[in-house]
């Protein structure tokens, strides 16, 4: 169907028929090539959704109050091992944030076509930066020596080999990859699959479980509130994911074999292992009030979860949340300031986004 506009001497004709040839040519990957990032018509609704909630949760790192968290850590009423889950918590997501957005930018983003999903990215990426920035800000407040961190993340095998798991398969899809290729769209499958549900949906919540259990106790008001901003975050990234993966997938077939299933459960089970390895040493002892078990019990609840979200056999059925009161943590719509006692509405009035108590 043809439309004309006759604007003066001009007459302009849009053809339809063009624009819906162009809309069926958008594809995860393998789509219609374009750089004029024409958004419309959406293909993929979902990612536009996401990335407008992704967008009215936007908080930065100064905004959070980090007065008694400096008292604390300078006082006498923390632990050892308070202090030390706080080291190992900015050790690592020091380290991780960025290698996440980095994976985001040069592998996954470069291999999408479809500038929606490029959309949503991008977001996704700026909030990994915001997460990274924020760890900057907790380590200068408390006035822990950067190097100690740069030391971590290097030299504790434990953070070691989780940041090894994802960037050998980061580094797998590097540029220049034939995506009519099975092999490579299941390479790229697998690395969505592994930042998303392996990475950012099973590996992160060990420490955040245990962030969030010293914040309970009243203990780092601020670092735990950017953590539950962070979870928040995260819980929209693994979501991004899920939705990549099973679009990709569905439109692709041929790669969702058996064998290729049980690659991906085995993959699971290697990051839960690595995660139960890192737990034990972020949690040496129990002077906390916080059992090893019982989050190496939540790791195997959180996988299971990834792993059904996304069609995949379970590694533990029927685990239950050692956790429930991680739920009514992670409720931030509204919040009070901690100095000042007014109700502060940290996601704008149009964000109807909350965490839900599913994903704890």
């Amino acid at each position: 169907m043809e439309k004309s506009f006759k604007i003066g001497e001009r007459t302009f004709v849009l053809d339809q028929s063009k624009a819906e040839e162009a809309f069926a040519a958008k594809k995860v990957i393998n789509g219609r090539k374009t750089e004029t990032f024409n958004l419309l018509p959406l293909k993929y609704q979902w990612a536009y959704e996401l990335y407008r909630t992704m967008k009215n949760n936007h908080w930065e790192p100064e905004d959070i109050q980090m007065q008694k968290d400096i008292e604390q850590w300078q006082g006498t009423e923390l632990t050892d091992s308070d202090r030390w889950i706080i080291r190992m918590g900015i050790g690592y997501f020091s380290a991780a944030e960025g290698i996440v957005g980095d994976n985001i930018l040069h592998v996954v983003r470069e291999l999408v076509t479809a500038p929606e999903l490029k959309l949503v990215l991008g977001r996704h990426a700026h909030e990994e930066n915001i997460h990274a920035d924020s760890l900057l800000y907790m380590i200068s407040s408390l006035g822990i020596n950067p190097h100690e961190c740069e030391a971590m993340f290097e030299q504790i095998p434990t953070i070691v080999k989780k940041n090894d798991f994802v960037t050998r398969t980061s580094h797998d899809l590097r540029r220049d990859v034939d995506l009519t290729d099975p092999t490579n769209k299941k390479k790229l499958a697998r690395n969505i699959f592994v930042f998303g549900q392996c990475m950012e949906g099973t590996q992160f919540y060990g420490l955040f479980g245990m962030i969030l259990s010293l914040y309970r106790q009243n203990k780092f008001p601020g670092i735990g509130q950017m953590f539950r901003y962070t979870l928040r975050d995260e819980s929209n990234h693994i979501e991004v994911f899920r939705n990549l993966f099973m679009d990709l997938v569905g439109e692709n077939m041929e790669i969702w074999t058996d064998d290729f299933k049980n690659e991906l459960v085995e993959t699971m089970e290697e990051a839960v292992a690595l995660e139960k390895e890192f737990i034990k040493d972020c949690l040496p002892v129990s002077s906390v009030g916080l059992s090893v078990d019982e989050f190496c019990q939540y790791i195997d609840y959180i996988a299971d979860r990834r792993l059904e979200g996304v069609g995949l056999r379970q590694l533990n059925p029927g685990v239950q949340n050692p956790f429930p009161w991680l739920a009514e943590t992670m409720d931030i719509k509204k919040e009070a300031n901690f100095f000042e006692q007014r109700v502060t509405e940290y996601q704008k009035a149009s964000a109807l986004a909350t965490v839900d108590d599913d994903e704890l």
